[in-house]
């Protein structure tokens, strides 16, 4: 049996503050489908006080917030992502890409390096 194709996790940390990931991004980028914190964590499978958090901390750690949200009420509440936001997510996917295209020869070598999972 062919071993699995590698992927590359880019995990990137800005010391206690502020860490982003897979996660992360992908929650900025279901907060921009959905126009909502809550729906995008129930589509992730997390609660909204978690969602909430992880936008707090990442908020918290640029110049400027990712997400802009208002309350709920009578005409609904909702999240917007804003241009510090769509940045956020553009730069962390070309770094992405990079490494994906710069380190295929290498995930290559050492796929064949692994033993048989038969």
């Amino acid at each position: 049996m062919q071993a699995p194709l590698p992927r590359i996790k880019l995990r990137l940390e800005y010391g206690h503050a502020l860490t982003l990931g897979p996660g992360k991004m992908q929650l900025l980028v279901l907060i921009d489908h959905h126009g909502s914190i809550a729906a995008a964590g129930r589509d992730m499978g997390m609660s909204y006080k978690r969602a909430w958090s992880l936008v707090e901390e990442m908020n918290a750690g640029f110049t400027l917030p990712v997400v802009d949200s208002s309350r709920g009420g009578p005409g609904g509440g909702g999240a917007v992502l804003t241009q510090t936001g769509h940045a956020v997510i553009r730069h962390f996917r070309a770094l992405e890409t990079l490494l994906d295209q710069a380190g295929a020869r290498d995930l290559q070598a050492l796929g064949r390096l692994l033993a048989d999972r038969d």
